[in-house]
């Protein structure tokens, strides 16, 4: 069996809390205790999960991608990264992290296309310049997928960034090529938008067509704002397929707004990376 290289599966105390409607006007609220497990990559098992986590992470751009062959080369170095998990190692994934090195796979087609997609993403955008720049250097550039489902909390992420410093460091003692100068993390973020549904002149639909075209960006994954800190340079970028009108209606989560996904990137110099990954840490840790 696969065994973590380092830290055995750690436990969070508390799990988000679900909420539980009765036929009545009163609402009941349970707090489910669940104990998260952290799991090297399991090829046999993580296929499915990891394949679908891919998908959400990389919203409707998914389409542009060969997600089986993604999710084949991220199972295929299972020491590197974790699965996070509920029911035991033989269930689907939670939440992942890896890091893939864009140099060593550059002329897999996955990675090809990722550099690609990642290269056209960062032209004309001045805050993401030096991502153009470094890949189009000799840089070992490590790119850091992750992703969770949208219940789960967003303290399971520190844990799995910790574990991944513990495991690049025991890779490059083992002389395997995690040795990066940089990483990339490929992430998204989302902007609240005028919902179209609201097309009555009431004080309602004033708010919402006020609030249209914001600039304030959202964090799907709070951890990017501490990750920002140490960034070389980040910023977001408009996908590439069209999700069609009324998909940010269909994305409102019970506001009144709807909400519109973007792509984001974080490019870290590779001596600030495990400072950032401290500083996570301290900022997201489990509830007491």
């Amino acid at each position: 069996m696969v065994k973590k290289r380092v830290r055995d599966p750690e436990v969070l105390a508390e799990a988000p809390q679900v909420q539980d409607e009765d036929s009545g006007s009163d609402t009941n609220m349970d707090v489910v205790d669940v104990e998260f497990e952290w799991f090297n990559f399991k090829p046999d098992i993580d296929f499915h999960g990891l394949k679908a986590l891919l998908r959400q992470l990389l919203d409707v751009d998914s389409q542009l991608f060969d997600l089986s062959a993604l999710t084949d080369l991220i199972l295929s170095q299972p020491t590197v990264g974790s699965t996070v998990k509920v029911d035991g190692e033989d269930t689907d994934a939670y939440a992942f992290l890896t890091v893939l090195n864009m140099h060593e796979h550059r002329e897999k087609g996955t990675i090809k296309g990722m550099i690609q997609y990642v290269l056209e993403k960062s032209k004309g955008n001045q805050s993401l310049a030096a991502v153009g720049n470094v890949l189009s250097s000799s840089a070992q550039v490590g790119l850091v997928l992750t992703e969770r489902l949208i219940n789960a909390p967003s303290e399971i992420s520190p844990p799995m960034y910790s574990m991944l410093i513990d495991e690049l460091e025991a890779a490059v003692e083992d002389k395997e090529p995690y040795e990066f100068t940089h990483y990339l993390i490929l992430s998204k973020t989302y902007r609240e938008i005028a919902s179209v549904l609201d097309q009555e002149d009431t004080p309602r639909s004033k708010k919402t067509k006020a609030a249209k075209g914001s600039s304030e960006i959202f964090y799907f994954h709070p951890e990017d704002e501490v990750l920002q800190r140490y960034a070389l340079a980040y910023g977001t970028y408009e996908y590439t397929k069209d999700e069609g009108e009324g998909m940010a209606d269909s994305k409102r989560a019970f506001q009144e707004m709807g909400i519109k996904p973007q792509g984001s990137m974080i490019l870290i110099e590779a001596d600030k990376f495990e400072g950032a990954v401290k500083a996570i840490s301290e900022y997201i840790s489990p509830q007491q």
